[in-house]
C-alpha cells in the first residue's frame, strides 16, 4: 500500500505560501510573530510553521482582512486586528461536516490543585505561552503558585542559599555546570504566592509569562534587570 499524502507538505525551498506572504507583510508593517499569533488567537509556534511546514490556509483570509485594517483603515491596537480577524477564523471540520475538536496541550491540575508546567530556551523566548493556561485556571481555582527559574549566576543580586533571596526554600540550589543556578520562589511551607496576582501580571504584560517572572524578580530585588530567564517551571496547590 502506498504511503498515505501527508496534509501539509513543507513548501519548496525558497517558496513562501500565501499566509507566509501575508505574515511578512504584517512584520513590514511592525508586527511581530508574536503579535500575528495573538491576532489570530493561535501559539506563536503555528506563525512559524507558515514558513517551515507550509500551515497556515485556514488563516488566510482572517490575515488578509487584518492586513487590509492596518494598511488601509489605519486600525493598529491588537484587540480590535484580532476582534476583525476573528470573523474570519473558522473551525475545522471531520468527514462527517461536524466540528472537529480544537487539538490543545492539556493543562493538567488535580482535584488538590497540583498542577506543573515547565518550558524551556525556545518557549521563554516567545514568552512561555503554554505556561498562561496553567496560571489562569490556578487563578480561577484561587490557588497558590510557586516557580523556579534558572539564570547566569552571576545574574542573582544575593548569594546562594541567602535567606534574603528565598526564605523558607528547603530546596537546595541546583548549581549547573554551565555557570547557572536554579532557585525556587514560593513553596507550600511559606504560603507560596498568589496565582491571581500573577495572573493579574501576565495580563498586564500581554500574555508574556516569562516578562511577568521576569518583572517579579526585578522589582522585588532578587535579580540583574538585564537577566535572561533560561529555564521556568510553574507549581500549583490547593492552600490548606
Amino acid at each position: 500500500m502506498p504511503p498515505r499524502p501527508r496534509r501539509n507538505r513543507p513548501a519548496p525551498q525558497g517558496v513562501l505560501n500565501e499566509a507566509a506572504h501575508l505574515a511578512d507583510r504584517l512584520q513590514a508593517a511592525g508586527y511581530t510573530k508574536r503579535d500575528i499569533a495573538r491576532i489570530i488567537n493561535r501559539d506563536p509556534s503555528l506563525v512559524s510553521q507558515f514558513y517551515t511546514k507550509n500551515k497556515g490556509a485556514a488563516f488566510v483570509t482572517a490575515l488578509r482582512e487584518a492586513l487590509t485594517a492596518v494598511e488601509t483603515g489605519g486600525i493598529t491596537d491588537l484587540p480590535e486586528l484580532t476582534a476583525i480577524a476573528a470573523r474570519h477564523i473558522t473551525r475545522r471540520t471531520t468527514s462527517s461536516g461536524a466540528r472537529a475538536r480544537v487539538r490543545t496541550k492539556a493543562v493538567l491540575i488535580t482535584p488538590t490543585g497540583s498542577g506543573t508546567g515547565r518550558v524551556g530556551a525556545q518557549a521563554i523566548a516567545s514568552g512561555s505561552a503554554r505556561l498562561r493556561p496553567l496560571i489562569a485556571e490556578a487563578a480561577r481555582q484561587r490557588l497558590r503558585l510557586a516557580f523556579t527559574v534558572r539564570l547566569a549566576k552571576t545574574a542573582y543580586l544575593h548569594p546562594s542559599g541567602s535567606r534574603t533571596d528565598s526564605p523558607g526554600i528547603r530546596r537546595d540550589v541546583i548549581q549547573r555546570a554551565d555557570h547557572t543556578e536554579e532557585r525556587s520562589y514560593g513553596s507550600a511551607q511559606t504560603g507560596g504566592l498568589d496565582a491571581a496576582d500573577f495572573a493579574r501580571r501576565v495580563d498586564a504584560a500581554g500574555g508574556d509569562v516569562t516578562a511577568a517572572v521576569h518583572q517579579w524578580l526585578v522589582e522585588s530585588g532578587r535579580i540583574r534587570a538585564d537577566a535572561q530567564i533560561i529555564h521556568l517551571e510553574v507549581r500549583t496547590w490547593r492552600p490548606r
